[in-house]
């Protein structure tokens, strides 16, 4: 799997400055937690709108006035009809400034940008999803996205661990995955509360309780970065092929096409030649991008 060849404006609505945002307009507000919001929203403009396509694994540029800009990732499957989700959670003066936003109001957005996971790579595969925290949202543009073309794909795993029960981000669509044939989904916390009668432990302890056929499965992990290169070292050892080990980075992004450098990760641009990349073209565990 390769990059765009210094081509990071692949997919950006044609005819527009790369550097100028578009406003979107934000239609729903849902609250995954007390520090995750996810949004929904949709281009004003129409022709824009109309034009505006993605994969799962790219990411926007987000900004609002006064509070600066930020990448972030697409939580959607692009086929959702009523415009795109971006889940974010409040760290900072960008997100806590978004956090503040309800339906009708504005934000700026720029993309899409980066190297999407390779779907047509991943049919007839064994999939196996490992998510920490607000981790599962760029996965969850893949899930919604294999769900809706089922039959292309063979088993489903999702195994998802978060701090606490109420870090857990779209619970609804836990519940739902967990009932649908053919996909299993775990879900552990660090540390439990009076409420909680799932797992404890750490992410990496649900590897422990899945079965799976190393040499037919990919695996995409995402989350907290000492949490991806953990699962990574783990899923090598029981036999996963680094081609077949996916991960999305995050880095200080400011142009997020490839022309700044602030992303640089070794001799890659990470909102270029990614933000997806595979263990094998990272470089390993100890290429120092994990």
């Amino acid at each position: 799997m390769r990059g765009d060849g210094r081509h990071p404006q692949a997919g950006v609505v044609r005819g527009t400055n790369p550097y100028l945002p578009l406003p979107a307009r934000i239609h729903k507000v849902v609250e995954e937690n007390a520090l995750v919001k996810s949004f929904v929203l949709e281009l004003e403009d129409p022709l824009a709108a109309q034009a505006f396509t993605y994969q799962p694994g790219q990411f926007v540029m987000v900004s609002v006035p006064h509070c600066g800009e930020a990448p972030i990732s697409f939580a959607s499957p692009p086929h959702q009809a009523n415009g795109f989700t971006l889940t974010v959670r409040k760290a900072g003066r960008l997100t806590g400034a978004m956090h503040g936003l309800r339906p009708g109001d504005t934000v700026g957005i720029r993309g899409p940008y980066g190297r999407p996971f390779p779907m047509h790579a991943l049919q007839g595969r064994d999939l196996l999803f490992v998510a920490g925290g607000i981790g599962l949202a760029p996965l969850r543009s893949v899930i919604l996205s294999v769900l809706a073309h089922r039959a292309d794909y063979g088993r489903i795993i999702v195994l998802y661990g978060c701090r606490t029960p109420g870090d857990i981000c779209f619970r609804a669509d836990l519940a739902v995955w967990q009932e649908i044939e053919g996909v299993e989904v775990g879900c552990t916390v660090d540390k439990g509360d009076a409420g909680w009668q799932g797992k404890v432990g750490l992410v990496t302890s649900l590897l422990d309780t899945v079965v799976f056929a190393p040499e037919r499965t990919t695996a995409l992990v995402c989350g907290p970065e000492i949490m991806i290169k953990v699962v990574l070292e783990r899923l090598e050892g029981m036999g996963v092929a680094p081609a077949d080990l996916l991960t999305t980075l995050e880095r200080h992004m400011k142009c997020g096409i490839g022309l700044c450098g602030h992303c640089h990760c070794s001799d890659k641009l990470v909102c270029a030649d990614g933000p997806v990349f595979s263990l094998a073209e990272l470089g390993g565990i100890a290429s120092g991008c994990l």
